[in-house]
C-alpha cells in the first residue's frame, strides 16, 4: 500500500511540474474534494497548496489525491466561471 502512494506522489509531482489545467484534489483522511485551476506542491514536504475554486479560500494539504480533470468536469463541479 505504501508502494502505491509513492508512486501517485512522484506521478501527482510530474503532474503538476509546470502544467495548467483543471485539477480534483482529495484529502483521503477527511475525504474533502476540492476543485482547483492551479495546484503548487513544496519540494520539501510534499504538501500541496492551492485556492480552492468553490469557495476561493487557500487550503494547504499535507497528504493528498491530486487528478487532472476535464474542463467540462470542473465547470459541473465548481459551476459555470
Amino acid at each position: 500500500m505504501k508502494m502505491k502512494r509513492l508512486i501517485g506522489l512522484v506521478l501527482g509531482v510530474l503532474l503538476l511540474s509546470g502544467c495548467g489545467g483543471y485539477w480534483m484534489v482529495t484529502d483521503p483522511s477527511t475525504k474533502n474534494v476540492y476543485y482547483t485551476e492551479d495546484v503548487q506542491q513544496s519540494k520539501s514536504t510534499g504538501a500541496v497548496k492551492f485556492i480552492d475554486a468553490k469557495t476561493g479560500t487557500s487550503v494547504n494539504l499535507q497528504n493528498s489525491e491530486v487528478k487532472e480533470i476535464t474542463k467540462d468536469d470542473f465547470k459541473a463541479a465548481v459551476g459555470k466561471k
